[in-house]
């Protein structure tokens, strides 16, 4: 690596620091400095920016947004609350169960701010200390991510993989990543079980229940959804939105049936993946909008559509000025790491989980890194079965539903520590991933190297 590479790297690694100090949507145009810097200050050649994931995003979100416009995300959340208070006594399993699925079906993890009050909630009325359900909850709410089939993560893996030779679709992925996911998260709720004091042995809680002000703030009111009224235009909104995903995970299937030495989707003459992804869900937003009282301005408005559109600049901003950089000096890469690609092809999961601690974004580090690990050489299947390690952003509590977690949680005990990295989402976070991470690398290349070898040979 020469001194000018290394110079160009820091700029990198300078632009994400202060992009993620700043937070939101700077992460994306702070990376527009960084990018000016390598390309005018230094000379290299413009990288590609990741248009085909943006529309997605943008698309996917607009879908998701007209949802919770016309309330159908409040019937979602309100059937959750009540299979958790038919069992708050499993919350600690059932919570984190709530938040993934929740999250695979909408596509972002911003859907947790909705529900974690009444997590915490049932688990302070029923005597658990609310950090076991909650911190894991929230890790579950950003695991499902590689596991929904309109994340930017899980498409952007799928379209770079075809480019590069690996023709895995929608379904292959999910295959891996969704049990992979809830294996790690169930081994997380394990470790989070008897963690921490109980609440009737832990002296800072007890100190706040004989402070009466405190003592009203944490019992005073409930948080629920079971009190608001569902309209048939909110319950229309969910089946729209669910039959979409029904319709987006057929035409992925298609792909995967073969009609001689073509697929189904090519006999049938059906666009690619990332178009038909685009179509659905613009016509379900459509749908939502006309027949389900999802108001434009509401849309806008929404939690949903804002974090996604930060989610566009971020992940525009990053992926650019990570290609320009990779894209000018992939040779160099190549012979640098060729050796360690060769021996522990793996090692790729911790490049993907450092970078996610700096990026704070887990499609932005498969748009940005995802090229480069193919460029060092690295099969398909060993890259689908790490997937799961491009979430790393709990490592840093800084990410808002690791913040609003610990302010929905009135008790006090989820909490960051003193010395920052010692607070409630590290445990869970690291047994989550780690275990999500080995499993997905077995199950795709123990069970099935076969069938996902084949798609590189051509076999």
């Amino acid at each position: 690596m020469t001194f000018t590479m290394i110079i160009e790297l820091l700029i990198v690694f300078a632009a994400l620091y202060v992009g993620a100090r700043y937070g939101s949507l700077a992460l994306g145009a702070i990376s527009g400095i960084g990018l000016a810097i390598l390309v005018f200050g230094f000379g290299l050649k413009p990288g590609t920016p990741p248009t085909d994931v943006i529309y997605i995003i943008i698309a996917a979100v607009t879908c998701a947004g007209t949802l919770q416009a016309s309330g159908g995300m409040d019937w979602m959340i309100q059937i959750a609350e009540k299979m958790l208070r038919k069992h708050p006594e499993h919350i600690t399993f059932l919570a984190p169960l709530v938040t993934f699925f929740l999250t695979v079906l909408v596509g972002t993890g911003h859907v947790v701010y909705t529900i974690m009050p009444i997590i915490c909630d049932i688990s302070l009325r029923k005597g658990i200390r609310p950090e076991r359900p909650c911190a894991v909850a929230s890790i579950a709410s950003q695991v499902g991510i590689t596991c929904s089939p309109i994340a930017a993560a899980v498409v952007a893996f799928v379209t770079i993989s075809n480019a590069n030779g690996y023709m895995v679709t929608i379904p292959h992925v999910l295959m891996v990543t969704i049990p992979a996911s809830l294996m790690g998260l169930m081994c997380a709720s394990a470790a989070s079980f008897k963690r921490g004091k109980d609440l009737d042995k832990d002296p800072e809680f007890q100190a706040r229940m004989k402070d009466p002000e405190m003592y009203e703030y944490m019992f005073g009111s409930s948080a629920t959804t079971l009190g608001k009224t569902i309209t048939k235009e909110a319950k229309a909104s969910v089946y729209i939105f669910l039959f979409s995903l029904f319709v987006i995970v057929c035409f992925a299937f298609m792909q995967m049936i073969h009609v001689g030495e073509q697929t189904l989707a090519q006999y049938l003459d059906i666009p690619k993946m990332n178009l038909v992804i685009q179509i659905i869900m613009l016509v379900a937003a459509a749908c939502n909008i006309i027949f389900c009282n999802a108001k434009p301005k509401k849309v806008v408005d929404g939690a949903v559509w804002q974090s996604g559109m930060v989610a566009v600049v971020a992940i525009y901003g990053i992926a650019w000025m990570a290609d320009t950089y990779f894209s000018n000096y992939m040779s160099e890469l190549q012979m640098m790491l060729g050796g360690i690609v060769e021996t522990a092809p793996w090692a790729i999961a911790f490049v993907f989980f450092m970078v996610s601690v700096l990026i704070n974004s887990q499609g932005a580090v498969v748009v940005s890194m995802l090229p480069l690990a193919y460029s060092l050489g690295i099969a398909g299947p060993v890259l689908l079965g790490v997937l799961p390690s491009v979430y790393g952003y709990f490592f840093i509590p800084n990410y808002p539903s690791d913040i609003a977690t610990v302010n929905f949680d009135r008790s006090g005990t989820t909490k960051i520590g003193k010395y920052l990295l010692n607070h409630s989402f590290m445990r869970p976070g690291l047994i989550s991933v780690g275990v999500a991470t080995i499993v997905g690398y077995l199950i795709t290349c123990v069970l099935f190297p076969g069938y996902f070898a084949g798609f590189i040979t051509g076999a």
